[in-house]
């Protein structure tokens, strides 16, 4: 008898362990769809920011003014790389790519100075440098004889970005929206295991409260550590991925891995708990006979 009972007492005992790992498989393809969303980002950022825009300079712009003009284009706070272009540097430039036969037929260097620079990826846009081209020449008229960017590498590559940038929000939208249904039959499911265990309890004069408290305790638990195996594991596939392909390593965004490792976190213990306090609530609302 003793030994029935506590065969009994085994099977009564709730097993989480499929659950947990069912919402961390879950979580882990939510992640990795984050991760190439991250990617794509910042695949479209290192385009734009590899885009040079020239100022080109007049020729009888004095040294004070182009002095000047570069202090001012340094100073604002969405420029990179801010590189004085002497008439030797130009000449230097496209000797190295292009053609140097033109030297054997002119004997003066051609080519203007200027000033060259890259511009952060939320202003390379063709509106926000046709505006900073006319602060430019506002704020230095004479100095500069032209503001050049290539206007259809900056209007398809913005226009990329934001393509996929939309179609990749739907894409999560729609996934998280699976992530949530496919935690919470996950969650109901290992709780359909344990209806007879909660509704035992409820008969022998258990509260609500008392019963649901510490599955809830547990849920928490286990969402937290079905997180923690999907970050893993996350983590262990994108390392994988960058030793194969080390150009992944210069795509890594950090900071964007950080949110959405928290994020995994935070839908593995939010969603987890709420199935299953919705599913404990259920059975002990259920009569005895509908358990069956």
């Amino acid at each position: 008898m003793s030994q029935t009972g506590k065969a009994s007492g085994k099977k009564s005992k709730p097993s989480y362990s499929y659950a947990i790992i069912g919402v961390a498989l879950v979580l882990f393809l939510f992640g990795i769809v984050g991760w190439f969303f991250l990617n794509l980002r910042k695949t479209g950022d290192y385009f734009k920011e590899n885009i040079q825009v020239h100022t080109y300079l007049n020729r009888d712009a004095s040294k004070k003014q182009v002095d000047s003009l570069i202090k001012y284009i340094t100073a604002l706070p969405y420029a990179n790389r801010v590189e004085y272009v002497t008439k030797e540097k130009a000449i230097q430039k496209w000797n190295n790519d292009n053609d140097t036969t033109w030297s054997k037929f002119l004997k003066n260097n051609p080519l203007p100075e200027s000033i060259d620079f890259y511009v952060k990826a939320n202003y390379v846009e063709e509106d926000s440098l046709n505006i900073l081209s006319t602060t430019l020449q506002s704020h230095f008229p004479g100095v500069i004889s032209e503001f050049q960017f290539p206007t259809e590498t900056v209007s398809k590559v913005s226009n990329y970005v934001k393509t996929a940038g939309v179609i990749f929000l739907i894409t999560a939208i729609i996934l998280t929206i699976l992530v949530i249904f496919s935690i919470d039959n996950t969650i109901r499911l290992a709780m359909y295991s344990n209806r007879f265990l909660i509704k035992t309890m409820q008969m022998v004069g258990a509260t609500r409260g008392f019963i649901a408290r510490p599955i809830n305790q547990r849920a928490v638990i286990n969402g937290l550590i079905s997180a923690l195996i999907a970050i893993f594991v996350i983590w262990g596939t994108v390392l994988l991925i960058e030793s194969f392909i080390p150009d992944f390593k210069l795509l890594r965004d950090n900071t964007g891995l950080t949110l959405l490792f928290l994020l995994i976190i935070i839908l593995g213990i939010a969603i987890s708990l709420v199935s299953t306090h919705r599913a404990v609530i259920k059975y002990l609302k259920m009569k005895l006979d509908d358990l069956y």
